[in-house]
């Protein structure tokens, strides 16, 4: 791909950020995690208080996008065959005929997954992590473009059902949000005020499928030195061996990231550079995406949980510790 169209291209998923950021205020991590997760052919969790606009945000994507898009609302009745299908018996033909469920859609919004229990959760884990669905002895593919976006609420955790650690390290990135500020709020009330009187921001010419694979592929082709693989592959083994860096650390840590933590953050560094219109991955990038990518996967021990301690604040300490190169 020429310099021009590889600048076009970033140009509209740029563009794309902005469109969203229009119609989703005061939250631009979260929209710019959901680019990334996007470009990187990866799948998002996100947690964070009611009304933040969590549905909202995967909405306004899907409608910039050329795709099909499905809520399911996890709830503790839910069935696994209610998210990937079951066989329905036909009568006038006397077989049985797979009725695709609603995991066969581009882009899925599993809605407070954390509300079913874990064999439904369980649904999700061959789709997100093979890109396949098995049922009864066959199996069917997905979607070349399939993305799944989930939502927790931290706030309430009666009758819920925390993900296993196997489910959690089937998402890319594990994204917090929080409130927004006094002045974004004030925008929030004039845009549900405009939106109330059919005053909409500007459209957005949705991009094509094609468009999003060749921007995966550019982003493939970014230019990342050894010394930034080093960098990465440094920071998950001191998840993993924190006393070769402090004692202290090596306390807070009970169990390190998993090798898929590696392959994300090489990703999502990827697709941070290029978002920012960069040919090459430099530190600022890795460091910018890292909590995101080890947040649900490093796992604290008794001591940390304890002291109120958050595998953001070790991450910290992790990036403290490992120089960059």
């Amino acid at each position: 791909m020429s310099d021009t169209l590889q600048n076009a291209l970033s140009q509209r998923f740029q563009d794309l950020q902005s469109h969203i950021n229009q119609h989703i205020i005061g939250q631009s991590h979260l929209t710019q995690r959901l680019l990334i997760a996007l470009l990187s052919d990866g799948h998002l969790l996100v947690e964070g208080p009611p009304g933040l606009a969590k549905t909202k945000a995967i909405k306004i994507l899907s409608n910039a996008l050329e795709g099909q898009f499905h809520r399911i609302q996890f709830t503790p009745d839910l069935l696994p065959s209610d998210i990937t299908g079951t066989d329905i018996y036909r009568p006038e033909t006397g077989e049985f005929e797979f009725q695709p469920g609603p995991i066969f859609n581009n882009l899925v919004l599993a809605d407070e997954i954390n509300r079913a229990p874990a064999k439904v959760q369980a649904a999700l884990l061959e789709a997100m992590g093979e890109g396949q669905v098995s049922v009864g002895q066959r199996t069917f593919p997905m979607e070349k473009f399939f993305m799944v976006m989930a939502t927790q609420n931290p706030l309430e955790q009666e009758g819920t059902y925390p993900l296993p650690e196997a489910q959690l390290d089937r998402f890319m990135m594990h994204v917090n949000i929080d409130y927004p500020n006094a002045d974004s709020e004030r925008q929030i009330l004039d845009l549900v005020e405009n939106e109330a009187r059919a005053i909409l921001p500007t459209l957005f010419e949705p991009l094509s499928q094609t468009d999003l694979f060749a921007a995966r592929q550019a982003i493939l082709d970014i230019h990342m030195a050894d010394a930034m693989k080093t960098y990465m592959v440094e920071l998950v083994i001191a998840t993993r061996k924190p006393q070769k860096y402090s004692g202290d650390l090596a306390n807070l840590i009970a169990v390190g990231v998993s090798p898929r933590a590696t392959i994300a953050l090489s990703r999502c560094a990827r697709a941070h550079a290029w978002l920012q219109g960069k040919d090459f991955v430099s530190p600022d990038d890795i460091q910018a995406v890292v909590h995101d990518v080890f947040r649900h996967r490093l796992l604290l021990s008794f001591e940390a949980e304890a002291q109120n301690i958050t595998p953001d604040q070790v991450t910290n300490q992790i990036l403290n510790f490992v120089p960059a190169v």
